[in-house]
Parts: structure tokens; sequence; C-alpha cells
């Protein structure tokens, strides 16, 4: 006997990553390109430059060395947990155990989607921001984990509130996320807030994961913190770290996980049986890239490159007529929509900006409802084209503005 329904080989889950925007926009800029538009694309944050040319040497040249091809350590090699904690203690002046301390990652996504895995059970809570980037509620629903969305409102200049967190859901929770800066939002915080925030998580015994992958994009004379700089923050805290933005090696795919070795191990744990961890070359180029960052000092980095950009850009939307916040910090602005655009409307108002403004002038930006409830009236612009090209992209979304006013 043969079942006469048909099975539905599509998991529920998938409907809750939260990541179908991305392909709508990728829909829309295909539209768009049809119709014969020039397409600036200041939707994904992808690094329009490459690494320096010390980091490609060394990664070419173990590429062809032919013992570089077996299994990698899913944890991560020695060398590179190594360097890794050395660039801690010289960065942040945090000294880390690289034994127990640092695993390894396939870019620093690879551990938020499985972190829920490996130190949650299903039916669990998690606290995580709205907005805030998709991976992170998308893991939950991964994990099958309970999430209790905080929200970033404008008028407390998009910091969480963490005095809002009723003591019920610190009680309940395994872990809080957040992100400074953040993406979309780039909000920044002191030490005295990243303490405040680790005396609640000890005092409700919650582990406390932040999301780091801007650490090197500080704007006008900030230095993004580590949380790891709090003392005691060993006992209760982990943090991502990305080369994707840092040092533009997205597309290898590398980054680590720090901090209290519990959770370390936890996800090393997981790993070791999903994948056999990061191939050696991209592991010796990223040591390459931590070793060429602590040489330069505060005098190199990527973060000069951004700060031209954004403010070469902001300024030239404002003489069009959109004037948005300056971020401290990252490559992304979070911009509210245009008052010429948003008279009379309620739901849907970024998508609905972000749809028409690519097919009218090409200019692709990610609508904000993309990163949660929160982030309906807002849209996240990338700042990854040049900056010729970014003034052209202003002066088509002035075009725009003017038509639509």
């Amino acid at each position: 006997m043969y079942s006469s329904s048909k099975r539905n080989w599509r998991s529920d889950k998938l409907s809750r990553l939260g990541s179908s925007i991305f392909a709508e926009v990728a829909a829309w800029k295909g539209e768009a390109a049809k119709s014969g538009l020039d397409v600036i694309d200041l939707g994904i944050g992808s690094p329009d430059q490459a690494p320096a040319p010390e980091i490609r040497r060394v990664l070419s040249e173990a590429v062809l060395r032919e013992n570089s091809y077996s299994y990698p350590s899913s944890k991560g090699s020695a060398a590179f947990r190594r360097q890794a904690a050395a660039w801690m203690e010289a960065r942040f002046g945090v000294k880390i155990d690289s034994e127990d301390e640092i695993v390894a990652l396939m870019g620093s996504q690879d551990g938020l989607a499985h972190l829920a895995l490996a130190v949650c059970n299903p039916g669990d809570l998690a606290i995580v921001p709205d907005p805030g980037y998709p991976i992170y509620s998308g893991s939950l629903a991964i994990a099958g984990v309970r999430a209790w969305t905080l929200p970033l409102l404008e008028r407390n200049a998009f910091i969480p509130d963490l005095d809002s967190i009723p003591d019920e859901i610190w009680q309940e929770a395994v872990f809080i996320l957040l992100s400074f800066p953040g993406n979309p939002i780039s909000t920044t915080v002191d030490l005295a807030y990243m303490e405040k925030l680790i005396t609640l998580a000890r005092k409700w015994n919650v582990l406390v994961i932040h999301d780091l992958a801007y650490s090197e994009m500080g704007f006008d004379g900030y230095k993004p913190v580590s949380i790891l700089q709090v003392p005691g923050a060993l006992d209760t805290a982990v943090e991502f770290h990305s080369f994707s933005k840092s040092f533009n090696m997205a597309g290898c795919r590398i980054g680590f996980m720090t901090g209290n070795r519990e959770a370390v191990h936890a996800l090393r744990e997981l790993k070791s049986n999903v994948d056999y961890g990061v191939f050696d070359p991209i592991q010796e180029a990223a040591v390459a890239a931590l070793e060429l960052a602590m040489k330069a000092g505060s005098d190199g980095g990527v973060a000069p490159v951004y700060e031209r950009r954004r403010d070469v850009f902001i300024a030239e939307l404002a003489r069009q007529g959109w004037a948005v916040p300056k971020p401290k910090a990252t490559m992304f602005i979070w911009a509210p929509l245009p008052e010429a655009y948003t008279a009379g409307q309620e739901e849907g108002r970024s998508r609905s900006f972000a749809r028409d403004l690519l097919l009218k002038t090409g200019v692709a930006v990610i609508p904000g409802d993309a990163f949660g409830e929160q982030g309906d009236g807002f849209v996240r612009i990338a700042l990854v084209e040049e900056e010729r090209r970014l003034l052209e992209a202003a002066r088509r979304i002035g075009e725009y503005l003017r038509r639509i006013g």
C-alpha cells in the first residue's frame, strides 16, 4: 500500500528563519536590471575591497602546499587560536586561554546559527533584540527555542533597555544576545553599560552572547569595546568576532567565538559532529590578518574607508533633501523613511519604499522590517560601493524624492 497524500519535504522552521526578504530584494534587483537600470547595490553588507596583499600571499602559498588538504580541526588550529588570543589581549587588554576559551568558526554566522543548539534545549527561552540580524531569531527557530524580543527604540537611541526586561523573563532565559555596534543599527554603548549587563546576567545565571563583528569599524575616534573587558565576564559571557568586515575576508568564511569555556566547549562539541572545521590555508591567512592588525595598531584597518564613505554619502543625501543620522560605527546606515514617502502610510512602509526605490532608480536598500517588527519605518543602507557610486546613488534618491514629493 502506498500513501495517497503527498509529503511536504520542507520544514516549517524554514518559514521562521527571516531570510526571505533578501531573496525578495534579489528578485527586485533582477527586475530592475531587466528594465535597463544600472543597479547600485547598497543592500547586502559584502565588502567591495580585497584583503591586504600580505594576507592574499599567505593564503595563496598555503593553498599550493600539498600537505594543506587533510581534515582540519573543528575547534581551530592551535596557531589560529593562539593568534586570536594574542589579538584579543593587544586589542582589548583581555587575557584568553587559547586552549579552552576559543573556537574557530566558518564565519561568525556559523557560530550564531549553532550556539542555541549547543547551549539550549527545545522549549528554552532566549532574549534577542528587535530589530536584529536575522540569524539571531533564526537560530532559535532551528533549535526550537522561544524568543523574547527586546525592542530597540528610537526614543532610547536604540539602546536596549535592560530595566524593561521582567524578572520572570530573566529567571527563565538561558541567554541574552546583543550586539554593540550592531546590525542593522550601529548602536554603541560604553563599558558602564556592559558592566550593568554582566551584573544582571550573573544575578540571573544567564549567558551573555555579544556579537562584535564590527569591532574594527568605529568612527570619529570611537573604538568598540569587548564585553570581555568587564571583570568577571568570562564567567557568564561569550563574544563573536568576524574577519569578513574587519579584514575584507567575507568569502573566506572564518571567525571565532571566545569567552566562557563551558559554552565554548559546548559549541566545539556540536561542531565536531557537523563539520570538520575551517580550511587550514584560510586559518593561516587569518593569522596573517591578525598579525598585520597588531603591527598597525590604530593606524591601520578598514574604518577610515567607511568613515569617508559615510560622510560623503550622508552629506549628499542631505543636499538632496533626506537627512539621516550619522552612525558612529559599522558599514550600515539605519535611515528613517523620508517624510515625503511616509505620509498616510502605516504598516509595510519600509518594504514598499525599498521596492519602489529600486524599481524606479536602481538603488537597492534593505527594508527595516527584514530585521524585526520594530524595523518598519526604516531602511538599512550598506556603504559597500566606492564614493563615486555612493554620490550617484544619493543623487538618484534625491530625484526620486522630488518626484514623489
